[in-house]
């Protein structure tokens, strides 16, 4: 049996991995704040398991709980293969470092980043001690890459993110575990985080003209063309690069 845990799955490019996941045999966990229904009736559509676990990435004894849930529940299914897909993520604070707010920024980096480096931790923890495979995806973007004004938190949260995931990944190399870690950068969709973007002042956000233009000139991509070409990769495993920083626009 083959398990994805997806986070963030109530909408956007979280719903669309779980959906195609689904669709394609494998049964979801789905974690995120608000439950998403046509993912349970897509999973009967298909004769396969969906299962939602609302929880706030941003609260980490909600996280600590919800994975112990989750571990009583793999146990009771077994599995051949575990996916975690640690896509939940955050664009705000959006503005100049002198103004971000402390609050916003802590919750943040938990979201952001400790969130997924934990799941991904406990997860591996678990399928090692398992005897089961694991492939791990951390979504990431290219703002880990380049400094973007008024974007500190998020290109500081990925960059966090995509070492990690080059960190995990040696070491089970280096371990010979099997195990696979990757990150995956979608590129700009049609998301509610791409509406919150263009909401931005200009004061904190010097590119929110480029970004308004991205929507104007129809470039945002649908998620679930994305979500396609992820599962795509996660499909052809024994080509799967670990530690890898895969761009989506090597697909088009």
């Amino acid at each position: 049996m083959k398990i994805a845990l997806v986070t963030g799955v109530s909408k956007g490019l979280g719903e669309s991995i779980a959906k195609i996941f689904l669709e394609s045999g494998i049964h979801v966990f789905g974690i995120s704040r608000t439950e998403n229904k046509r993912l349970a009736k897509i999973a009967e559509k298909n004769n396969v398991n969906y299962q939602h676990y609302s929880c706030d990435l941003g609260n980490i004894i909600q996280i600590e709980t919800t994975i112990e849930h989750i571990k009583v529940d793999l146990d009771k299914d077994g599995q051949s293969l575990l996916y975690l897909i640690n896509n939940a993520a955050v664009i705000e604070p959006i503005n100049q470092v002198l103004k971000v707010d402390n609050q916003a920024l802590a919750y943040h980096f938990q979201l952001n980043t400790i969130a997924p480096i934990l799941l991904m931790n406990q997860f591996l923890q678990y399928a090692s001690e398992k005897n089961t495979d694991f492939i791990g995806v951390n979504i990431t973007s290219g703002a880990a890459e380049r400094p973007i004004y008024g974007w500190s938190a998020y290109c500081s949260s990925k960059a966090s993110i995509n070492m990690y995931t080059k960190t995990a990944a040696l070491e089970q190399e280096e371990l010979k575990t099997g195990h696979k870690i990757i990150a995956f950068n979608p590129g700009i969709m049609d998301t509610s985080m791409q509406q919150h973007i263009r909401s931005s002042t200009k004061e904190a956000f010097v590119e929110v003209d480029k970004f308004k233009g991205y929507k104007a000139a129809n470039q945002l991509r649908d998620t679930d063309t994305v979500g396609g070409i992820l599962i795509d990769i996660l499909n052809d495993e024994s080509s799967i690069q670990n530690g890898k920083i895969y761009q989506v626009n090597e697909y088009f």
